[in-house]
């Protein structure tokens, strides 16, 4: 593959990795109630999950679902629901973060099910494999994946560590509980405004 390929595919990796959407808002919020390092869990999960995606993707999963087109409806409702879900538990969450009230931070394998249940997810992985990853052969496939892996793996983690960051300015129930609410409010508007772009 020549170095301009490489560009494109780091590019188009890049944009839909770090882009606002709702795996990145757990991320930044999951880095914010517990920390950097504590959210290093839910950032492997959630690239792993997502490279999984991406990968099925490349290898025929796009194909087969064109063939049942209930299942990319029933996929997308479930995801809008699962997001709703994470706004609500986010919406109605007390804002405590110390004193042992913050729950455990989302476990690795609850986040590679957030990027499958993630209608965002599933257009990246479709949308970048049909552009750069077909055509290729498997080789290609593969090597989109990896490169994906490490910009997708480094962009969660950079809302992740933004959210630790801003842990230092928000020290009170109150505030954390408008940041909570700020959170769920993005999820929420991101899940009902997915069904209408797609």
């Amino acid at each position: 593959m020549s170095l301009a390929l490489y560009l494109s595919l780091g590019s188009f990796a890049l944009a839909a990795s770090i882009s606002p959407g709702p795996v990145n808002i757990v991320a930044l919020t999951t880095g914010f109630r517990h920390g950097f390092r504590a959210s290093m869990g839910h950032v492997t999960g959630a690239t792993v999950g997502f490279t999984a995606l991406l990968l099925l993707s490349g290898l025929g999963l796009a194909e087969l679902l064109l063939q049942w087109p209930g299942a990319t409806k029933v996929i997308g409702a479930a995801g809008v629901a699962f997001l709703l879900y994470l706004a609500w538990n986010l919406w109605t969450d007390d804002g405590r973060i110390s004193n042992g009230t913050t729950p455990r931070p989302p476990a690795a394998l609850s986040a590679a099910a957030q990027q499958w249940l993630n209608p965002k997810a599933w257009i990246a992985a479709i949308a970048g494999m049909g552009a750069f990853g077909m055509g290729g052969g498997t080789v290609r496939i593969w090597l989109f994946a990896a490169l994906y892996f490490v910009i997708c793996y480094a962009s969660i983690a950079a809302w992740a560590y933004a959210g630790a960051r801003l842990r230092h300015y928000i020290d009170d129930a109150r505030r954390m509980r408008a940041f909570n609410r700020a959170m769920a409010a993005l999820i929420a508007l991101s899940a009902l405004y997915l069904p209408v772009e797609a």
